[in-house]
């Protein structure tokens, strides 16, 4: 098989790997339907606050690699040719949609009559995966992430700030690393933006809850389960 064609043959595997609802899975199993319970979600945030922080670590892990595992492999085809012929944008295209149909799966599942999750972990295998012309970027935003959640303690805010941060993280290393960010090049800045903005629209409701102040956040364990109660005068 020629390279285009094996990296058309991606396309439908990467996509059925990214449908796979894996909170949701892992849910039932302990008898929770985390689209009915909390938050209505089957991503890792709202599964790992109905069953516990390991739960939750675990989900978030297994939709990782569903979006580094297609992406990686497209990076390995890819990689040798591009080396060779580096104004190729078919060879960009492809291989950037080996990750897309992966977050298209997580997003609109086919197992889930085309509903899903809001792609944060599925997006963070991809753009790790896009070896290596994400991968620092992606790493310091996985650090931003980081940082932002430690501060607030809302998943939701951490990773929009992390979304909308990645394509300008991804044009700084890219300069950093002598990459030229148009020409050939141009598809990974304009993938860069429209996984952002794919982010952002998912979480749209979220970003109406954190403007009206009610967005839900994960406490501390030094923090009370309730404000303390206050006598009477």
């Amino acid at each position: 098989m020629t390279t285009i064609q094996l990296l058309l043959a991606l396309l439908p595997v990467a996509y059925l790997l990214g449908s796979i609802p894996f909170g949701l899975i892992i849910a039932k199993r302990r008898g929770i339907d985390p689209r009915t319970a909390g938050s209505g979600n089957i991503g890792a945030t709202n599964v790992g606050r109905l069953l516990g922080k390991k739960v939750g670590i675990t989900v978030f892990m297994l939709d990782l690699l569903k979006g580094l595992l297609p992406t990686l492999t497209a990076s390995i085809i890819v990689g040798r040719h591009l080396t060779m012929m580096p104004g190729d944008q078919t060879l960009y295209f492809l291989w950037l949609a080996a990750g897309f149909a992966a977050i298209m799966g997580h997003m609109f599942s086919i197992f889930l009559r085309f509903k899903g999750g809001k792609g944060v972990a599925t997006s963070a295998g991809v753009v790790l995966g896009v070896w290596p012309d994400y991968t620092l970027a992606a790493l310091l935003v996985l650090a931003v992430w980081g940082v932002c959640f430690k501060v607030t303690r809302i998943v939701s805010l951490s990773s929009l700030v992390a979304a909308v941060l990645f394509p300008v993280a991804y044009a700084l290393t890219a300069v950093m690393m002598r990459r030229e960010l148009l020409g050939p090049r141009w598809p990974l800045l304009a993938f860069a933006i429209v996984v952002a903005a794919m982010i952002v629209w998912k979480h749209r409701t979220n970003i109406a809850r954190l403007r009206a102040g009610t967005e839900t956040s994960f406490r501390r364990k030094s923090e009370p389960l309730d404000p303390p109660k206050h006598s009477a005068p």
